[in-house]
């Protein structure tokens, strides 16, 4: 029964939780941490280890992506973003770094950011940042808005991608958008049909954020081999609630994606559709919690923005701030020059850091191996224990 409150006449709410607000309980059983498996798998692709990044241009070069796959994660390139729409990303991004660095405004560096999207996307460039990836050997992942998914994945297709990601603030099974034809009508509205657009694909589509049991078990219908709970969300770079009045309260979020994960197997007779948490994951205990809830895999922001690959040199911006008029975001920096470490010690150590920033994976199987489970399925049943 859902915990409702009341707070005011005939107007109540659903109390949820975020993770801070749940702990893992460990069971009687302990086991060693080198015989837990952090390994997951979407379809025909094994990762071993259950995350990806949050498509952002702050972590998503085509260099980090391949650094990201070498040490076993899904990295994700933003097929929207400034790869797709700048030969010089590296000057650009310098520029865009000097000003967040001088302005105490956080408004400049977001309306550089702007200006810098409002080149359009070149295919070519695109092309050339996917075969980059391609070419190194590991799953390439792209990340297409819901807005422009239909003209922008006919390259990605060409180019060979593997994974293609359909990611928004909050996205449904239905995408209505307006568009100019060119004739007389002017504006239509024209519905991305998801369920349409995923079953004329032969790749695997990963969908989301959603943030309740409705909405994820909707895009589980579309035939999504995966789900994305949230829409990356960071104290003092995400800006959603403030906007839109939108937050999600990601215990509670991907414990509802999980429980439509449960309802749409039984569904279907098998079909397994796979959550994936993104928002609010700053430490190694945030990561393992989301996982405990429900999540398959995790996509970060933050903690792989402080790693020295990310071509935001320590600062973090989520890809919703570069919206063209109502940007949801600003560049936050996360990790000094001097506390910046490389992306294998985030990932894997060996760390020195007491707060859960370094060794995110070693981590994890720590606290998968002090609550008795071996794999990520299995972890999936732990104890949760909840703040009063």
């Amino acid at each position: 029964m859902r915990d409702l409150v009341e707070f005011g006449m005939g107007r109540t709410a659903r109390r949820t939780y975020e993770l801070d607000d749940i702990s893992i309980v460990p069971s009687r059983r302990t086991r060693s941490s080198k015989d837990v498996s952090t390994a997951w798998q979407i379809d025909a692709y094994r990762f071993e280890t259950p995350i990806l990044n949050h498509p952002t241009d702050a972590i998503g070069s085509p260099a980090t992506v391949i650094e990201l796959g070498r040490l076993g994660a899904l990295g994700v390139l933003n097929g929207e973003g400034l790869w797709a729409r700048h030969d010089d990303v590296e000057a650009k991004l310098a520029e865009l770094l000097e000003i967040a660095d001088r302005n105490d405004d956080p408004s400049a560096a977001v309306a550089f950011l702007q200006e810098l999207h409002r080149a359009p996307v070149r295919p070519e460039l695109l092309a050339g940042a996917v075969e980059q990836v391609r070419a190194a050997g590991v799953t390439t992942a792209v990340r297409v808005s819901p807005q422009h998914a239909p003209e922008v994945t006919p390259a990605l297709l060409e180019a060979g991608v593997e994974i293609l990601v359909v990611h928004g603030t909050i996205i449904s099974a239905e995408h209505v958008t307006l568009v100019d034809r060119g004739t007389e009508e002017g504006l239509v509205a024209e519905p991305l049909n998801l369920k349409t657009f995923i079953s004329d694909l032969d790749i695997p589509v990963i969908a989301g954020g959603v943030q309740d049991h409705r909405t994820a078990l909707h895009l589980m219908r579309t035939g999504a081999a995966g789900v994305i709970v949230g829409y990356g969300s960071a104290e003092g770079a995400t800006t959603t609630n403030e906007v839109l009045g939108i937050g999600v309260p990601m215990a509670t979020a991907i414990a509802d994606a999980a429980a439509a994960r449960r309802d749409y197997l039984d569904e279907t007779g098998g079909r397994y559709v796979h959550v994936i948490a993104d928002g609010d994951l700053h430490t190694s205990g945030d990561i393992a919690k989301a996982l405990a809830c429900g999540a398959d895999a995790v996509s970060l922001g933050t903690p792989l923005a402080a790693a020295d690959e990310a071509p935001g040199k320590g600062w973090y911006w989520p890809s919703a701030a570069a919206h063209p008029d109502t940007p949801r975001g600003a560049l936050l920096q996360v990790a000094p020059p001097e506390g910046r470490a490389s992306l294998e010690r985030v990932l894997t150590g060996p760390s020195d850091d007491p707060d859960g920033l370094l060794n995110l994976i070693g981590a994890l199987r720590r606290s998968m191996a002090k609550a008795g489970y071996s794999d990520l399925k299995e972890f999936q049943k732990v104890g949760l224990s909840v703040r009063a």
